[in-house]
């Protein structure tokens, strides 16, 4: 249904959500685990709501996505589902083989009070656990939060399930890598490696969901951040943390638990974020840049010189995740454009705070909303129109409705395909968004150009 009859006037709402910009906690929560390797992620409440995250993160990466789930019933919905968890763990382990079930639970488990801690440690007191096998979980109740806190949580559950503390001198780098791609998560992990830097990613995706077509069919690919690195991070000389909301989390337990230091910064999308990024690391492991970074540094600035006229300017709203909306906005600023409409569905306390921030130097009024609704979005520009619309597959209506050129970006894209495969994170990220963007724009000046003007050239 396109969103004809979205009025001009916008009134105040407080109990009322309209097309959300965000989905639900288990579903970050199940994307993290999946960065494990030979991890199956658990979902512990009712067989439909694990139906509904896999199939999610299915139509997103376009790969077969494998979950278990506690299967609930009345009975385990009115009595509790610890007998159905601890029954999972037994068939898991037997028929599928993983070394690790992340467990998260859902609304229904929450809402009953299941403490899967307790049910846990139970299931490893009987021996249901398999020696040489682990069990990891999160608190992830679909009632708060969202796909990003959930991602955080089970982040933050590999810290206090599986890290570690020995008497080891060790002079490696945690990696958080925040609610990314795959293919951002390789990127991020090629910039680390060129400047020489010994490093611990988790989770990683890479590789499991972009990974080839072997003709084979693997139920734990290859990649993901292996449970012996994961239990060494408390052994690191510091942490780096990508994007507050998914990645401080784990990053401070690290700190609080083992002394490891952290360092929190924005995604590297964009010059300035991918400055910030790679000086960080510069500084941490005390390594100097290499000439590769900065010949990929040297094309962005050319392209962005090149085609400056085409940006500088125009108006654009964008809605996603916090982290990755806060860098997007940055790199926007940038480039002179003038990001004026600014959503996202997940609730953060700094984020307007932080957009009005970057935005201060923007010609427009801005508005900006976290915990919003692409509803409010579409009032916004309908009442202040925009040249460019940055979001996820769901504004393809306001788009059309509009007539707004429309940039797919973030999570869930279930209309396109590509983004598994590359980067927006990191200098070779950030020129694939400008090529996007520019194509976008100039399409929609060919479109409208009169005859007179329909030119060949730039």
């Amino acid at each position: 249904m396109l969103l004809k009859h979205t009025p001009e006037k916008i009134n105040e709402r407080k109990a009322l959500v309209i097309n959300p910009a965000k989905t639900c906690q288990p579903i970050g929560a199940m994307y993290a685990a999946l960065g494990i390797n030979s991890c199956l992620p658990h979902s512990h409440g009712s067989q439909g709501c694990c139906s509904y995250h896999r199939s999610t993160l299915t139509r997103h990466y376009k790969e077969p996505v494998m979950a278990a789930t506690s299967s609930f019933t009345e009975g385990s919905s009115v009595f509790g589902g610890q007998s159905n968890l601890i029954q999972a763990f037994n068939n898991i382990f037997t028929v599928y083989e993983p070394e690790v079930i992340a467990v998260h639970t859902t609304c229904l488990s929450e809402t009953i009070g299941d403490d899967v801690t307790q049910i846990s440690k139970k299931a490893l007191d009987d021996g249901k656990i398999p020696d040489g096998k682990y069990v990891i979980h999160a608190s992830t109740p679909s009632y708060v939060g969202s796909h990003v806190t959930g991602f955080a949580n089970m982040c933050n559950g590999m810290v206090n399930c599986l890290a570690e503390k020995s008497n080891v001198k060790c002079d490696f780098l945690n990696i958080i890598p925040g609610y990314v791609e795959p293919s951002d998560m390789e990127e991020i992990k090629k910039i680390i490696e060129a400047l020489g830097v010994k490093y611990i990613m988790f989770p990683d995706t890479s590789g499991i969901l972009n990974g080839p077509q072997t003709g084979k069919y693997s139920m734990y690919p290859k990649g993901g951040a292996t449970v012996a690195d994961i239990k060494r991070t408390g052994d690191a000389i510091g942490t780096l943390a990508l994007g507050k909301t998914a990645s401080s989390l784990a990053a401070k337990t690290l700190d609080t638990k083992f002394k490891v230091p952290c360092e929190i910064i924005d995604l590297p999308i964009g010059l300035s974020s991918t400055d910030t990024f790679i000086d960080t690391l510069r500084k941490i492991a005390g390594t100097s840049v290499p000439d590769s970074i900065t010949r990929e540094r040297g094309q962005l600035v050319d392209i962005i010189t090149d085609m400056h006229q085409y940006f500088f300017e125009k108006k654009v709203a964008v809605f996603g995740d916090p982290d990755q909306v806060i860098a997007l906005t940055g790199f926007l600023v940038d480039l002179d454009m003038c990001p004026i409409h600014i959503v996202t569905g997940t609730p953060d306390k700094k984020f307007e705070e932080k957009i009005k921030k970057i935005t201060e130097s923007v010609p427009y009024e801005v508005n900006v909303k976290a915990k919003g609704d692409t509803f409010l979005l579409h009032q916004w520009i309908k009442n202040e129109p925009v040249d460019l619309l940055i979001g996820n597959t769901y504004g393809k209506y306001i788009a059309r409705d509009e007539d707004i050129p429309f940039l797919r970006f973030g999570f869930p894209i279930i209309d396109r395909i590509g983004h598994s495969y590359f980067p927006t994170v990191g200098y070779k990220g950030a020129m694939h968004l400008l090529v996007n963007i520019l194509d976008l724009l100039l399409t929609r000046v060919d479109r409208d150009a009169p005859e007179e003007s329909f030119e060949l050239v730039l």
